[in-house]
C-alpha cells in the first residue's frame, strides 16, 4: 500500500499521457505540470485528492510537446494500449507536494522532473492569459495486478479528474522509487520552487 494511506481501494483517477505515466512508473519523473482541462472549474485545475490512480490517455498526446528524451518511448507506450472501450490502470499516486508557480523562469530549472518541452510549459503557463501552473509532485506505486475497466463515455474528453464507476484495489502497491531517491528529488524541487503549497 502507498505510504501514509489507510484505505485499500481507490475510485478517483487523474488522466495523464500514457508515455508520461510510463516514465513515472520507471521513476524517471515525479512531477506533473498542470493547467486544467476545458471541462474543469472556471478556476482551472486544482489538486482535489491526496491519492489517485493514474489513468493513461492518448487524447491530446503531442510529440512536439513531449520532452525529446521520451520520444523513443512513445511507441512502446502506444504498443500497450488496451482494446478500444477499455482502460488499464497499473499505478496509484500519492501527492507529496504541490506548488502554484507564477514565475515562468522558475520552471526552467526543473525540466528533469517532468516530461514536457519548454514550449509546452510556456504555453500552459500563459494559457487563457492566466500566468500560472501547478507543479504536482507524486509518489507513484505499482499495483499488484492490472485493473481493466470499461471506458464509459463520461471518462472521455478533456477533463483531468475522473470518478470511476467501481473501486480499484490498491492494497500492496509498491513504490517505484526508494525513500532516499524520492526525498532527494522532492528536495530539488523545493530548492527551486520554494515553500510547498500543500
Amino acid at each position: 500500500m502507498v505510504e501514509g494511506t489507510s484505505f485499500v481501494t481507490e475510485r478517483v483517477a487523474l488522466k495523464e499521457w500514457a508515455v508520461l505515466v510510463d516514465a513515472m512508473a520507471r521513476g524517471d519523473l515525479i512531477a506533473m505540470i498542470r493547467k486544467g482541462g476545458i471541462r474543469e472549474h472556471r478556476a482551472g485545475f486544482d489538486v482535489r485528492h491526496d491519492r489517485f490512480l493514474l489513468y493513461p490517455t492518448f487524447f491530446h498526446e503531442k510529440l512536439n510537446e513531449l520532452a525529446l528524451r521520451f520520444h523513443a518511448t512513445l511507441e512502446a507506450a502506444h504498443a500497450t494500449r488496451p482494446p478500444d472501450g477499455m482502460i488499464e490502470l497499473r499505478y496509484v499516486a500519492s501527492v507529496a507536494a504541490v506548488w502554484q508557480v507564477t514565475e515562468l523562469e522558475r520552471l526552467r530549472a526543473i525540466e528533469s522532473a517532468h516530461g514536457l518541452t519548454w514550449g509546452a510549459v510556456s504555453s500552459r503557463f500563459n494559457y487563457r492569459d492566466d500566468p500560472r501552473v501547478h507543479v504536482v509532485a507524486v509518489r507513484v506505486a505499482k499495483l499488484p495486478a492490472v485493473a481493466t475497466l470499461p471506458e464509459v463515455r463520461r471518462y472521455t474528453g478533456c477533463v483531468s479528474w475522473v470518478k470511476l464507476d467501481e473501486d480499484v484495489d490498491v492494497a500492496g502497491a509498491q513504490p517505484v522509487l526508494d525513500d532516499a531517491s524520492f526525498e532527494e528529488r522532492i528536495a530539488m524541487l523545493q530548492s527551486v520552487l520554494g515553500r510547498i503549497e500543500s
